[in-house]
């Protein structure tokens, strides 16, 4: 208890109050409207799409192209669960409950012959198991087909901050656990990680499970916050675009996922503006990012009070 109790949870706990309050003050002031909202929900569920993705790539160092398969299992099950079940936030809860039980399933079915590959064969592997998973559920009956899903809006950005907030506490406590530094251990050297005893097969397994699940919470929330979900919003460019948040970001910093979420989000917004030009644009800045800053906007680093604190001792007794 008194390890919860310290002084960087503390702060920790004021930023995402503070967050929450300054958000909900700009809505209730008007400074934020419902194309602004939008704009943040967008951002809230890219943010647990690229930390889920990075969890796989940029901590355990597996690439992996069939991340919208997993997307698409968590935003048909909400889906269905509202049409079958109740349209109501129960409804979602429900359907996304469903979808991260069968994400896990699915994935732990994907990883168990995939993950003993390596680089490329791997990378295409995965692609191929998202578009499987696509195609399968364009041509079920209960999903509507190409049709896709109509649904009532159900899910609003406090849901999706407190989503974002719970997927973030559970990625990082991973991260930092024995089975976290396991999967670090593989990605920095994964024939001396088997050399020490590690059984690198399992905990990439235990990676890619749990960034699946993460991944369907994700597709549940765009169910119910976008009105309408076709199997053609989840096709191969989704799982790129993911990808590009990661590596934009800083494959293995979770705090650059973040960033690369926000800056990726408003400059989408900032560009329609410019639509014949709008992708040459968003193009040329990417390909700017990676020339100049080819390791991402924070590489592999990580903002932490910790790292903060201690700067501010040493600053301290500097001038002492």
């Amino acid at each position: 208890m008194k390890n919860l109790l310290n002084k960087k949870n503390a702060c920790w706990l004021l930023l995402i109050a503070g967050s929450y309050g300054l958000i909900s003050l700009l809505i209730s002031a008007g400074v934020v409207n419902n194309v602004y909202l939008t704009v943040l929900m967008t951002i809230g569920i890219n943010i647990i799409l690229a930390i889920s993705l990075n969890l796989i790539i940029g901590v355990t160092g597996q690439f992996s192209l069939g991340h919208a398969g997993f997307m698409i299992i968590g935003a048909y099950c909400a889906g269905v669960a509202v049409k079958q079940i109740s349209a109501s936030l129960g409804g979602i809860l429900t359907g996304m409950l469903i979808g991260i039980a069968i994400s896990g399933l699915v994935a732990l079915i994907v990883a168990i012959p995939t993950l003993r590959l390596r680089g490329d064969y791997l990378a295409i592997a995965t692609l191929g198991f998202g578009e499987i998973i696509r195609i399968v559920i364009l041509n079920m009956k209960i999903t509507n087909g190409a049709a896709g899903l109509i649904l009532p809006k159900l899910v609003d950005w406090r849901i999706i901050f407190a989503a974002v907030v719970i997927c973030t506490v559970i990625i990082i406590n991973f991260c930092r656990s024995a089975q976290g530094r396991a999967c670090i251990s593989v990605r920095e050297d994964e024939i001396a990680a088997e050399a020490m005893g590690i059984n690198t097969t399992k905990y990439k397994i235990m990676a890619f499970v749990l960034g699946a699940m993460i991944a369907s919470v994700a597709g549940a929330l765009y169910a119910g916050a976008f009105y309408v979900i076709k199997p053609e919003m989840f096709t191969f460019n989704k799982s790129i675009d993911i990808l590009v948040l990661v590596v934009f970001g800083g494959m293995g910093s979770f705090t650059g996922s973040f960033i690369a979420a926000g800056v990726i989000g408003v400059l989408n917004t900032v560009l329609q503006q410019f639509s014949d030009i709008r992708m040459i644009l968003y193009g040329l800045m990417l390909v700017g990012i990676m020339i100049f800053r080819p390791s991402g906007l924070l590489g592999t680093k990580e903002f932490t009070f910790s790292a903060l604190f201690s700067r501010f001792s040493r600053r301290k007794e500097v001038r002492e």
